[in-house]
């Protein structure tokens, strides 16, 4: 067996894996799981920028280039939504009553 296809079968089951992963997790721990997604996320853009900046070829700069640029925007976007999601579950003051006789 070749190792593109022994890559390839990696790939397509982990896809899998991450689908069923997804599908059972309730509602309630997404958030977490995406802020660790993203953390996870972090680790692979370094990753991209090490081998990007080790390679001489030209296609292959272009293209760690743009993986560089996506996967920053993509962390970067995940952070920002993930954030927005926390601030829904953050208790609002109540709003306080005028006191009495200030009026007057």
């Amino acid at each position: 067996m070749s190792e593109g296809v022994v890559w390839l079968t990696i790939f397509i089951l982990s896809v899998f894996v991450g689908i069923e992963v997804i599908s059972k997790v309730s509602s309630t721990l997404h958030t977490p799981l995406m802020s660790g997604a993203n953390a996870i996320h972090g680790v692979i853009l370094l990753g991209a920028i090490l081998v990007t900046g080790s390679t001489d070829n030209d296609l292959a700069l272009v293209v760690g280039l743009i993986a560089i640029v996506l996967a920053a925007v993509n962390m970067v976007g995940g952070f920002v939504v993930t954030d927005r999601m926390l601030q829904m579950f953050v208790r609002k003051k109540p709003a306080t009553a005028p006191e009495k006789g200030r009026d007057a």
